[in-house]
Protein backbone atom coordinates (compact mmCIF):
# COMPACT_ATOMS: atom_id res chain seq x y z
CA UNK A 1 0.00 0.00 0.00
CA UNK A 2 1.40 3.39 -0.93
CA UNK A 3 0.60 6.04 2.03
CA UNK A 4 2.06 8.60 0.44
CA UNK A 5 0.53 12.27 0.81
CA UNK A 6 -0.05 14.49 -2.04
CA UNK A 7 0.87 17.87 -1.46
CA UNK A 8 -0.71 20.77 -3.91
CA UNK A 9 2.03 22.50 -5.55
CA UNK A 10 1.83 26.07 -4.60
CA UNK A 11 1.68 28.56 -7.82
CA UNK A 12 3.88 31.41 -7.55
CA UNK A 13 2.60 34.23 -9.24
CA UNK A 14 5.14 36.22 -11.10
CA UNK A 15 5.68 40.08 -10.57
CA UNK A 16 3.91 42.70 -12.68
CA UNK A 17 6.82 43.31 -14.82
CA UNK A 18 7.72 39.68 -15.83
CA UNK A 19 4.03 39.09 -16.66
CA UNK A 20 4.12 42.40 -18.66
CA UNK A 21 7.55 40.97 -20.46
CA UNK A 22 5.82 37.94 -21.42
CA UNK A 23 2.76 39.33 -22.98
CA UNK A 24 4.81 41.68 -24.97
CA UNK A 25 6.82 39.01 -26.41
CA UNK A 26 3.36 37.17 -27.34
CA UNK A 27 2.45 40.41 -28.96
CA UNK A 28 5.67 40.38 -30.78
CA UNK A 29 5.22 37.10 -32.28
CA UNK A 30 1.10 38.18 -32.94
CA UNK A 31 2.45 41.21 -34.82
CA UNK A 32 5.08 39.11 -37.20
CA UNK A 33 1.71 36.72 -37.83
CA UNK A 34 -0.10 39.57 -38.69
CA UNK A 35 2.34 41.35 -40.83
CA UNK A 36 2.95 37.99 -42.92
CA UNK A 37 -1.02 37.30 -43.51
CA UNK A 38 -1.18 41.05 -44.49
CA UNK A 39 1.33 40.43 -47.09
CA UNK A 40 0.42 37.58 -48.58
CA UNK A 41 -2.96 39.15 -49.34
CA UNK A 42 -2.44 42.33 -49.81
CA UNK A 43 -2.50 41.65 -54.02
CA UNK A 44 -6.12 40.28 -53.95
CA UNK A 45 -6.99 43.02 -51.41
CA UNK A 46 -5.98 45.50 -53.76
CA UNK A 47 -7.13 44.39 -57.19
CA UNK A 48 -10.51 43.70 -55.00
CA UNK A 49 -10.44 47.51 -54.36
CA UNK A 50 -9.73 48.05 -57.71
CA UNK A 51 -12.88 46.02 -58.86
CA UNK A 52 -15.29 47.73 -55.70
CA UNK A 53 -17.32 49.53 -58.80
CA UNK A 54 -17.68 46.59 -61.39
CA UNK A 55 -18.55 44.58 -58.42
CA UNK A 56 -20.87 46.27 -56.83
CA UNK A 57 -22.21 47.12 -60.26
CA UNK A 58 -22.69 43.15 -61.23
CA UNK A 59 -24.26 42.89 -57.63
CA UNK A 60 -27.08 45.65 -58.19
CA UNK A 61 -27.72 43.99 -61.70
CA UNK A 62 -28.28 40.73 -60.55
CA UNK A 63 -30.48 41.63 -58.01
CA UNK A 64 -32.66 43.91 -60.62
CA UNK A 65 -32.54 40.84 -62.78
CA UNK A 66 -33.81 38.49 -59.56
CA UNK A 67 -36.13 41.24 -58.81
CA UNK A 68 -38.12 41.52 -61.87
CA UNK A 69 -38.61 37.81 -62.39
CA UNK A 70 -39.86 37.35 -58.65
CA UNK A 71 -42.14 40.54 -59.44
CA UNK A 72 -43.12 38.77 -62.90
CA UNK A 73 -43.04 35.37 -62.75
CA UNK A 74 -43.14 34.97 -58.65
CA UNK A 75 -45.83 33.16 -56.45
CA UNK A 76 -47.77 36.81 -56.57
CA UNK A 77 -46.25 38.20 -59.52
CA UNK A 78 -48.02 39.95 -62.44
CA UNK A 79 -48.61 36.60 -64.31
CA UNK A 80 -50.60 34.91 -61.53
CA UNK A 81 -52.49 38.47 -60.60
CA UNK A 82 -54.02 38.38 -64.24
CA UNK A 83 -54.87 35.22 -64.52
CA UNK A 84 -56.52 35.93 -61.25
CA UNK A 85 -57.84 38.94 -62.18
CA UNK A 86 -59.74 37.68 -65.35
CA UNK A 87 -61.14 34.20 -63.42
CA UNK A 88 -62.30 37.07 -60.76
CA UNK A 89 -64.39 39.01 -63.33
CA UNK A 90 -65.30 36.09 -65.01
CA UNK A 91 -66.73 34.81 -61.59
CA UNK A 92 -68.61 38.38 -61.35
CA UNK A 93 -70.44 37.51 -64.37
CA UNK A 94 -71.48 34.20 -63.96
CA UNK A 95 -72.72 35.92 -60.66
CA UNK A 96 -74.85 38.15 -62.62
CA UNK A 97 -76.36 36.20 -65.00
CA UNK A 98 -77.22 33.44 -62.80
CA UNK A 99 -78.79 36.39 -60.29
CA UNK A 100 -80.48 37.61 -63.33
CA UNK A 101 -81.95 33.78 -64.10
CA UNK A 102 -83.00 33.37 -60.52
CA UNK A 103 -84.82 36.86 -60.60
CA UNK A 104 -86.69 35.75 -63.74
CA UNK A 105 -87.16 32.36 -61.96
CA UNK A 106 -88.88 34.18 -58.71
CA UNK A 107 -91.03 36.70 -61.23
CA UNK A 108 -92.25 32.86 -62.88
CA UNK A 109 -93.19 31.89 -59.10
CA UNK A 110 -94.85 34.78 -58.33
CA UNK A 111 -96.98 34.51 -61.45
CA UNK A 112 -97.89 31.01 -60.69
CA UNK A 113 -99.25 32.06 -57.55
CA UNK A 114 -101.23 35.29 -57.82
CA UNK A 115 -102.09 35.89 -61.95
CA UNK A 116 -105.21 33.50 -63.27
CA UNK A 117 -103.92 34.37 -66.96
CA UNK A 118 -100.90 32.40 -66.10
CA UNK A 119 -102.16 29.54 -64.34
CA UNK A 120 -104.61 29.02 -66.87
CA UNK A 121 -102.07 29.19 -69.80
CA UNK A 122 -99.77 26.44 -67.65
CA UNK A 123 -102.67 23.92 -67.16
CA UNK A 124 -103.60 24.05 -70.22
CA UNK A 125 -99.60 23.09 -72.17
CA UNK A 126 -98.56 20.61 -69.60
CA UNK A 127 -102.28 19.13 -68.60
CA UNK A 128 -104.01 19.38 -71.66
CA UNK A 129 -106.84 21.02 -69.69
CA UNK A 130 -110.19 22.50 -71.94
CA UNK A 131 -112.49 24.82 -71.22
CA UNK A 132 -116.29 23.15 -72.12
CA UNK A 133 -116.69 22.86 -75.51
CA UNK A 134 -113.12 23.09 -76.78
CA UNK A 135 -111.29 20.41 -78.34
CA UNK A 136 -107.80 19.93 -77.92
CA UNK A 137 -105.61 17.98 -80.92
CA UNK A 138 -102.21 16.72 -79.97
CA UNK A 139 -99.73 15.41 -82.62
CA UNK A 140 -98.46 12.12 -81.67
CA UNK A 141 -94.84 11.90 -80.82
CA UNK A 142 -91.97 10.92 -83.55
CA UNK A 143 -91.29 7.59 -83.49
CA UNK A 144 -87.71 7.20 -82.99
CA UNK A 145 -85.54 5.88 -85.81
CA UNK A 146 -84.12 2.53 -84.87
CA UNK A 147 -80.52 1.59 -86.68
CA UNK A 148 -80.26 -1.25 -88.89
CA UNK A 149 -79.86 -4.56 -87.40
CA UNK A 150 -77.06 -5.40 -89.93
CA UNK A 151 -73.95 -3.60 -91.81
CA UNK A 152 -75.60 -4.39 -95.45
CA UNK A 153 -78.95 -2.19 -94.43
CA UNK A 154 -76.75 1.06 -93.76
CA UNK A 155 -75.19 0.94 -97.12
Amino acid sequence: MDFRVGIPRIRVIPPPEQRLRSLTHGADQAEAWAGRVQAALEPYLTRLYELRRRIATVAVAVLAVWLFVHVTFGANGMVVYRAKKAEYERVQKDIQSLQKENQQYSSEVDQLKSDPKRIEKEAREQFHYARPGEVIYVSPDKPAVQAPANRSARK
